[in-house]
């Protein structure tokens, strides 16, 4: 009688969890491969921006006009004929807000623009931290942003601006401008991603650019001002940058225009920052 070989069948393993979708919200991104989505995400947009110079025209010719247009046009008026210089070293600081609110702006039309492409529906399939395509997109424009304030102070300085403080004052007030104007992007992502065209974008932000803008120190001193209006450009945050622009530069009071300054910056940043990486999340 022949015998039979048993054989032990193998123990039935237990399923397996389902991978993880690429790109889902559940991936846990580390944070040196975070930083290395932001690098390479920030070099793609480095490129499209080479691809397309005329993407640089806001950044290089609007320091040059506003400059030239209101200095020769308002800076009579402002300080009197004939004393346009002393009416440069007033505006440039405070241009330099100025540059910063509409370098944020074209933040929020470009986000829209490149969720209208499909750019952004490729990204968020990706394995990538949601956060990362936002904060690419914000490094890029900073580097537009410092771009556009060269060329504001080159132009002050050929129609006569003077540093009555140190290079280092210079420098903290153009680091400070690049701090402010970082947080704005926030709100302006978070526009771009909640209206539904580029031209929305820009219609809203108008509407809020224009009372910030002129009803701020950046164009005239506020004593030249109604008494209400003064009450608003006290607590208008372009104004606080302004003034802590000008007392870096040309001499004057820093700190509290300064801390304020840095305030906003800090409670911008953290209420906008969360609610634009959610809603880049969820869009659909």
């Amino acid at each position: 009688m022949s015998g039979t070989t048993t054989v032990n069948a193998p123990a039935q393993q237990a399923p397996s969890s389902p991978r993880r979708a690429a790109g889902s919200d559940d991936v846990r991104i580390g944070p040196r491969a975070n930083l290395r989505h932001i690098g390479a995400l920030a070099r793609r947009n480095m490129l499209q921006i080479k691809a397309d110079p005329e993407s640089m025209f806001d950044a290089v010719l609007m320091p040059i006009i506003f400059v030239l247009l209101f200095v020769y046009v308002f800076g009579g008026a402002m300080f009197g004929s004939g004393n346009q210089g002393a009416y440069v070293d007033y505006l440039v600081p405070g241009l330099m807000a100025m540059m910063g609110l509409n370098i944020a702006m074209a933040v929020g039309t470009g986000v829209n623009d490149d969720f209208k492409k499909g750019v952004m529906d490729r990204f968020r399939t990706m394995p990538i931290a949601r956060s990362s395509v936002l904060i690419a997109k914000i490094v890029v424009e900073i580097g537009r942003m410092l771009v556009a304030i060269s060329i504001l102070l080159t132009m002050g300085f050929i129609l006569g601006l003077t540093i009555n403080t140190s290079v280092f004052g210079l420098l903290a007030a153009v680091g400070l401008s690049v701090v402010f104007g970082a947080s704005l992007m926030w709100i302006f992502i978070l526009l771009g991603l909640t209206m539904k065209t580029a031209q929305a974008v820009q219609g809203v932000a108008m509407l809020v650019l224009m009372p910030l803008q002129f009803g701020s120190s950046i164009f005239a001193r506020p004593t030249t001002m109604p008494g209400w209006l003064q009450s608003f450009t006290d607590y208008n945050p372009l104004s606080n940058l302004a003034d802590a622009a000008r007392g870096l530069m040309t001499g004057g009071p820093v700190a509290h225009s300064a801390l304020m300054t840095l305030a906003w910056s800090a409670g911008i940043t953290l209420v906008m920052a969360p609610l634009a990486v959610s809603k880049f999340r969820k869009r659909t």
